[in-house]
């Protein structure tokens, strides 16, 4: 039987071996570890400019899109303001920076903005070879397809010899080519760069099928005069983990983003909404007070005030209700569904915050 320090050990050795192999390895402490850094220079850029600058989806119903009047709303619009409400009190604080496909990595690595908040897939290679660090994964999301229902289709096997209308400079293009291969269904690729232009070109007849994850399938759906008219197909053929992404170099900035999202995880479970968040300042629970900054120095951490998640719920609300807001309305639901709270059957779980 291996004891706890021993597997632990031997966990360490394998991991070492994997990053120098060949070298031999030989168990013993190591204590010694480089000091987090207390300061942010993107939050220090932030504030001195008033103003984060958050780069969003150019316009997908649900997630990031402008109004009539130039305001943008949407779940991945949300998280922003939510950012904006811990740096500065202020969830209005936010620039958004609309970003195609493939103009998006490279507008957070020159400085272009300071968050990608754009329906974005956390994947090994953008993680690794980017200079960017992804944050939690706020939307457990997974790539179908959508038909004309006039077309009879009622499988994605039904799809060979079909035209499909694809993005590229996404994970969706190559999850598209993969999943054809390994099923041996021929396809001819419609290959469009502008989202707009990519959902004309599929409505007009000039492909058969429209490919995406299947939040983006849900919110062009919904933006269709008859939406009864599309089906969105029942198979899954890939797992899109959505997830906003930093520049990496800046750990304290990191810190606070991850947090954010589990900070408004942690509100739901709690109970802790956008009407009641005053009154629950009065809750005796010790993690609810930790929370909510009337005790303990969270905030301090991450280099924000310590009542930074009662302003992100005052302002913006906790995980539930932006969901609700923003994308119930596409008919996605978290019932069953991996984005519920684990303590309801989903894969939302959030660190403790203490």
């Amino acid at each position: 039987m291996t004891s706890a320090i021993g597997g632990a050990t031997l966990g360490c050795l394998a991991l070492a071996a994997a990053i120098l192999p060949g070298t031999l390895v030989t168990a013993g402490p190591a204590w010694a570890q480089a000091p987090a850094s207390g300061s942010s220079p993107t939050i220090d850029a932030i504030r001195a400019r008033g103003q984060l600058i958050c780069g969003v989806n150019s316009g997908l119903a649900g997630f990031s899109a402008p109004d009539a009047q130039g305001r943008w709303t949407g779940f991945d619009v949300d998280f922003c303001r939510a950012i904006a409400a811990a740096i500065f009190g202020d969830a209005s604080k936010v620039r958004y920076v609309p970003l195609t496909a493939q103009s998006r990595f490279t507008a957070l690595q020159s400085g272009e903005v300071d968050i990608l908040s754009r329906n974005t897939t956390w994947t090994l290679s953008r993680d690794t070879s980017l200079g960017l660090d992804f944050g939690a994964i706020t939307f457990f999301d997974g790539q179908g397809f959508m038909v004309k229902k006039s077309a009879g289709v009622n499988s994605a096997r039904e799809l060979g010899g079909a035209t499909i209308c694809v993005q590229p400079g996404t994970t969706t293009e190559q999850n598209l080519t993969d999943w054809a291969r390994a099923s041996n269904i021929q396809f001819t690729p419609v290959v469009i760069e502008r989202l707009e232009e990519l959902v004309g070109a599929f409505i007009a007849g000039r492909c058969d099928a429209y490919t995406t994850d299947s939040s983006g399938l849900a919110a062009t759906r919904s933006a269709q005069s008859n939406p009864n008219d599309y089906v969105i197909l029942p198979e899954l053929i890939s797992k899109e983990p959505l997830a906003p992404a930093v520049r990496q170099g800046d750990a304290r900035f990191a810190d606070l983003v991850r947090w954010t999202h589990f900070a408004m995880l942690t509100a739901e479970e709690f109970g802790i909404t956008s009407q009641n968040v005053t009154q629950m300042l009065n809750d005796p629970r010790p993690d609810v007070q930790r929370l909510l900054g009337k005790n303990g120095d969270l905030g301090k951490m991450l280099g924000v005030d310590n009542a930074w998640v009662v302003k992100i719920v005052q302002q913006v609300g906790n995980y539930g209700e932006v969901f609700q807001r923003n994308l119930a309305p596409l008919g996605l639901r978290r019932e069953g569904n991996p984005n519920a709270l684990w303590t309801k059957g989903g894969l939302q779980y959030a660190p403790p915050l203490r």
